[in-house]
């Protein structure tokens, strides 16, 4: 394990944290709020954190497998920790654990929430609020890699620990230009999404937040109602339209780019992805018009809380918890599935939901026919065994966190569909859950206790389990994989 390596990294990580820090320090400032003063004491101390540990260069500069994921794993709780500093600081948000728990739900795109009043909180932090979003989205590793000097080796096991996904397809050999690529990316879609809410009437500010709500598929909003606020059918479905898109592959808008559109049109997980999509939708709508006495409105609404919930994004724009039970079993089925692999998206991914499905297929074909070959194939490639076996490992993990952190939760004595979903809505980082943290709700009740276990669900969702495991093995670390 090169220990020098990881503390090298993760110094530098913390000094990218406390320059980022001066993007909403500078918000505050521009609407005159004391809050300034938050970030940036919050910014000298990271700073003067990273001077102490990451200015001396190790000698070995090689990482392997193993340090990645104990460096990303350990990246992401030290930007929570730190980044709640300034709602605590500032007195936006006075208790700690609140403001780790709101922090860990930014960074990991979750969107769930301790608050209650949103929109008396200053416009700085609001801004912080969201902007760990867009930071998470992409993730906080392969923001990093923008910046740093790391060469493609060391960057690429970064990247492959942190980006969501079964397959971690590079898009081109080098992984900062890979990492450059993909914020470009990122960028645009996002500045798109600005500029048309603002058409719609947004101010620019509440535009800007909720395209980083949007583009990290979070769901924090500026707004205590969160886009029911605007009663836009226009904003509902531009947002709608934007959480389809930051669902997908952003490998498929690399294929744009290289104008290889025939590639798109063939891929399984997006065919599927946006037939679970439209299927769902179809059948909430069907089984709500009576609530709404127009199919149209039904649709408006069905499309929206589908997407934001099979995007993992977590807006509202209706009391989804008022729908009749087929509708609420439907989206927490959405819920589970979630987006496709390397989106901004969580859940358990599209993609391993087609392997598995294709793995019971071939069982009974070779049940019917035992000396029959069947290889399983997936946009036209070979999936290995060894990615079979990943995805069966990763499905089992999921179930066993899942089930404990249950048991766990039911601790706090609250009915089943309020523990069940608490712990649901975080592992897969989408915010809103039923019952008492449904979509009107918040999470700030819940006892300190479940709220450490919901904040370890929402990092575990994030980085894909194994990152976590990685740290919670220290005797692994000593092995070169």
């Amino acid at each position: 394990m090169n220990a020098q390596m990881i503390r090298y990294i993760l110094g530098r990580m913390l000094g990218i944290e406390g320059l980022v820090l001066l993007i909403p320090m500078l918000i505050a400032i521009l609407y005159h709020e004391d809050s300034w003063t938050s970030f940036l004491y919050t910014s000298v101390i990271l700073l003067v954190i990273a001077f102490l540990i990451g200015r001396k260069r190790p000698q070995d500069f090689r990482i392997y497998g193993k340090e990645g994921f104990v460096i990303v794993g350990f990246a992401w709780i030290l930007w929570s920790l730190f980044g709640a500093v300034p709602f605590t600081m500032s007195g936006s948000i006075p208790s700690y654990l609140n403001a780790v728990f709101e922090t860990v739900s930014g960074f990991t795109t979750t969107g769930s929430t301790i608050l209650s009043e949103i929109e008396g909180m200053p416009y700085g932090m609001l801004f912080w609020r969201n902007f760990t979003h867009w930071i998470g989205g992409m993730g906080v590793l392969v923001f990093a890699l923008m910046l740093t000097t790391l060469n493609d080796k060391n960057a690429m096991f970064l990247m492959r620990a942190e980006v969501p996904g079964p397959e971690k397809d590079k898009m081109i050999p080098q992984a900062r230009k890979n990492a450059l690529l993909l914020y470009v990316m990122y960028f645009v879609l996002t500045a798109a999404q600005i500029i048309l809410l603002k058409i719609g009437g947004m101010s620019l500010y509440d535009s800007v937040l909720h395209a980083f709500s949007t583009a990290g598929t979070g769901g924090f909003s500026p707004k205590n109602t969160s886009v029911a606020y605007y009663d836009s059918a226009y904003i509902d479905g531009v947002i709608t339209v934007f959480m389809v898109l930051f669902g997908v592959n952003f490998n498929m808008y690399f294929l744009i780019l290289m104008k290889d559109i025939k590639s798109i049109f063939k891929n399984e997980e997006l065919r599927v992805y946006l037939g679970i999509i439209a299927g769902t939708i179809l059948l909430i709508t069907m089984n709500i018009t009576h609530m709404y006495g127009s199919v149209l409105k039904a649709f408006r609404y069905a499309a929206f809380q589908v997407t934001t919930i099979i995007s993992t994004t977590g807006f509202m724009t209706a009391d989804y918890d008022l729908w009749p039970e087929f509708s609420k079993c439907l989206l927490l089925m959405v819920m589970v599935i979630g987006a496709c692999g390397g989106s901004t998206g969580g859940g358990i991914k599209v993609s391993r939901l087609l392997v598995m499905f294709k793995s019971i297929h071939r069982e009974i074909k070779q049940l019917l026919h035992p000396r029959s070959v069947n290889r399983m194939m997936m946009n036209g490639k070979t999936i290995t065994d060894n990615s079979i076996r990943g995805i069966y490992i990763y499905f089992f993990a999921y179930v066993i966190i899942v089930v404990i952190s249950t048991i766990l939760v039911s601790l706090d004595n609250y009915d089943l569909g309020t523990s069940f979903s608490a712990v649901l809505t975080t592992i897969n980082n989408v915010g809103p859950g039923i019952s008492k943290v449904g979509p009107t709700c918040n999470f700030g009740f819940l006892s300190p206790f479940t709220k450490i276990v919901l904040c370890v669900d929402m990092l575990v969702g994030r980085l894909e389990i194994f990152p976590f495991l990685m740290i919670a093995s220290p005797s692994l670390w000593r092995k070169k994989f």
